[in-house]
């Protein structure tokens, strides 16, 4: 290892390693103050090109992400970066990720519940922590993870309350909303189609076969740093084709007729969730029903298929759910039926049977 001074003043390092591919090449940096910045940067950058858990976890950190920024959706991935960029890499920064202790956990733990964060944020913050370790040891040969010793701290997040409206409600809710075709025609496919809000942010004609009645969702749509950002769906039982009601088809084929100029591609609703949430508001005090969240009309599609009797597979398949557990979680949304299943239990246990009819 070498460094070396530039006619500027400032110093630089180069030298020779092994990709992971086995090549032989060449680095050169440039730009550092002191020979000894210059040293110790040569000296990480070749721990990380020879996965040397010696490393500082700084340097662990920019391995890890490498490799997994490019698997992970936009989105989550800022939402992953903040939490190590701010919460992790400022206390475990310069300690070799080799030599990072359960006491080492523990001290972290505390001074961050000291701070008082909530509960379910302190969890989160501890399992992306407990997820770089995990990488080191199933990637880079490390012996145990240290904060998997420990345990999380916090608690995990509570199911939050699934809202939602009655058929009555929605149709009070979509005649307030009338007045903007826009606003009118994205609430009906988010309550009759059960969709995502990303999804339904990314439909573009092109997306419709109404000689069919279908929608098909292939993408979803975010609004990042000021960018339009079109990803793949949730999840990969998240790309389905939908039937829609007949009514809806009709709706929607003379909505894209209305928009001037528009192209297969183009987003039919170059609206944000922003202004989704602006008029949530404004229809549910115009129709006089309760504020419910964007996300529940989800919910709410999904109550309706369980009045009208449809199955759990049923619902997972039209909703994109990954497991069919996800749609147990709904059952609670009627608990009419929970009557409906006493009473014929009732009336099952009072019926003679076969033989005694006989």
């Amino acid at each position: 290892m070498a460094a070396y001074k530039d006619k500027n003043g400032t110093w630089f390092i180069s030298c020779r390693y092994n990709n992971w591919k086995g090549e032989r090449k060449q680095k050169l940096k440039r730009g550092f103050s002191t020979k000894r910045e210059a040293l110790e940067w040569e000296r990480n950058f070749l721990q990380k090109q020879k996965a040397d858990l010696d490393m500082p976890f700084e340097s662990f950190v920019e391995l890890y992400q490498e490799d997994l920024k490019n698997k992970i959706r936009h989105h989550t991935w800022k939402i992953k970066n903040n939490m190590i960029a701010y919460k992790l890499v400022p206390y475990f920064k310069n300690k070799k990720l080799c030599e990072i202790t359960p006491r080492d956990i523990i001290a972290w733990q505390n001074e961050l519940i000291a701070q008082g964060y909530s509960a379910t944020y302190l969890k989160s913050i501890h399992n992306q922590l407990s997820a770089i370790f995990n990488h080191a040891v199933q990637f880079y040969d490390l012996k145990s993870n240290p904060a998997a010793k420990v345990g999380p701290m916090g608690k995990k997040e509570s199911t939050k309350e699934m809202l939602f409206w009655t058929k009555e409600e929605y149709l009070k809710f979509a005649d307030s909303v009338m007045d903007k075709p826009m606003s009118f025609y994205a609430f009906e496919m988010l309550y009759w189609c059960g969709l995502r809000v990303g999804e339904l942010l990314a439909l573009t004609p092109a997306d419709f076969d109404f000689s069919k009645g279908t929608v098909s969702i292939t993408k979803s749509y975010q609004r990042l740093s000021g960018k339009d950002i079109i990803t793949d769906p949730k999840t990969p039982k998240s790309k389905r084709v939908i039937s829609m009601p007949d009514f809806l088809c009709e709706e929607i084929q003379e909505y894209i007729a209305s928009l001037y100029g528009i192209q297969p591609s183009d987003r039919i609703f170059p609206i944000t969730k922003s202004y989704l949430h602006h008029e949530m508001t404004r229809g549910a005090t115009a129709a006089g029903v309760k504020r419910i969240r964007i996300h529940d009309l989800r919910h709410s599609h999904v109550s309706l298929l369980i009045d009208m009797g449809f199955t759990a597979l049923a619902i997972a398949d039209r909703l994109g759910h990954e497991s069919i557990d996800i749609t147990y979680r709904y059952a609670h949304l009627f608990p009419s039926k929970q009557v409906e299943i006493a009473q014929k239990l009732s009336i099952e246990r009072n019926e003679p049977n076969v033989a005694e009819k006989t």
